[in-house]
């Protein structure tokens, strides 16, 4: 690497300079201050564990999202988190083993290997919260709630809600008796809504009409709320399985709209975002004109088992640089006041009283370049012969 090149940083890694990183550390503090008046307690997981602990219960696509390497000390595999989602189930499962409902937040950096779909960074600060121990709809509702809430606060506007559940397909698969390869096929098509793709498949594998029928239907079975009913009439045969996902789903909408009777609701049920993750109801957020999620969540029953206590769970996370990039919250710069290059001690005291009210203060140099308005300074401390005074400039 020749020496004009040693300031380049790998594609996707990004550093945050001071202005942006003033604003993601107020937004940080906001979104922790409204978890906690909803009861969701801080955790702070490892940047780095062993390779099994992250990978739990995640499926293929975590794995190639994750760096490795060999702990020195243990000759074991470790890896570089890429979502603190498994990390903050073995906190729940394990260290703090409680009865009741558990209500968990964090925030960090995560790595990946490639660039996500959030911003195309391979460096996101990963927002989010988990709530264990309940299985009712009510905690998923509760989540979504929350997310909502996270893009209110951020400044997100208008936000509607994509709403579906791995249920449905789960069950279908299962009656349609597919090897883990065509279920792998047949997923990847659905998720880029392939019809004709799906159509050859089907076909090909000679399954059950019926069963068939409901897979092909999955593609078109999105849209606004007309789209339960539609999805009740297409899968009334498909077995009590099907059918209690779909009440989920419909049960987990008509809550949240009873709460939330402005929010826009839409129905997806192809989308399988984290299929092999997820057990249940499957949310995320979006807002017009953006064709990538701004938050996902959904409910993951199974996770925590490995780690020697299976709880219910249901969670969402998203990217603080994301929420930050869209928010129309202005960027109010806060003023300084310039203090000259003096070491009077009445100056000293007018300083540490500015400060503790909450002002910013900085002081000059000896010899220093630039003046006060250069320092983006609106004041200066003068002392006027009565003691130093605060002076508009």
């Amino acid at each position: 690497m020749n020496k004009t090149d040693r300031w380049l940083l790998p594609e996707g890694i990004e550093e945050v300079l001071p202005e942006q990183a003033k604003r993601l550390e107020q937004l940080r503090r906001q979104l922790l201050d409204m978890y906690a008046t909803w009861g969701y307690e801080l955790v702070m997981p490892p940047f780095i564990e062993y390779l099994e602990s992250l990978l739990t219960g995640t499926g293929n696509d975590l794995d190639l999202q994750t760096f490795k390497l060999t702990d020195q000390l243990t000759g074991r595999l470790m890896g570089v988190r890429a979502d603190m989602t498994p990390q903050v189930a073995r906190i729940d499962a394990h260290q703090l083993n409680r009865e009741t409902p558990t209500r968990l937040c964090y925030i960090g950096t995560v790595l990946h290997t490639r660039t996500d779909g959030f911003a195309g960074s391979r460096s996101p600060i990963q927002v989010g919260a988990e709530l264990y121990g309940h299985a009712g709809i009510e905690s998923d509702v509760e989540v979504i709630m929350l997310m909502l809430e996270t893009l209110n606060v951020s400044g997100i506007e208008a936000p509607f809600v994509d709403l579906g559940h791995v249920g449905i397909y789960r069950e279908l698969v299962k009656q349609a008796g597919l090897s883990e390869e065509q279920e792998a096929t047949l997923f990847d098509s659905l998720q880029r809504k392939a019809n004709t793709e799906i159509a050859a498949y089907l076909k090909e594998w000679k399954l059950d009409s019926k069963v068939a029928t409901a897979l092909a239907a999955l593609t078109n079975l999105n849209g606004d709320e007309s789209v339960l009913d539609e999805a009740k009439t297409v899968l009334k045969k498909m077995g009590k399985g099907v059918l209690n996902a779909l009440n989920e789903l419909t049960n987990v909408a008509a809550l949240l709209k009873k709460r939330l009777p402005d929010i826009e609701v839409h129905y997806d049920l192809a989308e399988l975002r984290g299929y092999h993750y997820h057990t249940g109801t499957v949310f995320a957020a979006y807002v017009a004109g953006r064709g990538q999620a701004l938050a996902l969540g959904g409910r993951y029953d199974d996770i925590g088992e490995v780690f020697g206590r299976a709880r219910p769970a249901t969670g969402f996370s998203t990217d603080l640089k994301t929420l930050l990039s869209l928010s129309t919250h202005k960027n109010n710069q806060v003023a300084a006041i310039y203090a000259p290059a003096d070491n009077d001690v009445e100056l000293q005291k007018a300083i540490l009283e500015l400060r503790q009210q909450g002002e910013k203060v900085i002081c000059a140099l000896p010899g220093q370049t630039g003046n006060a308005k250069d320092m983006l300074c609106d004041r200066q401390l003068k002392n006027d012969g009565s003691g130093w005074q605060v002076k508009n400039l």
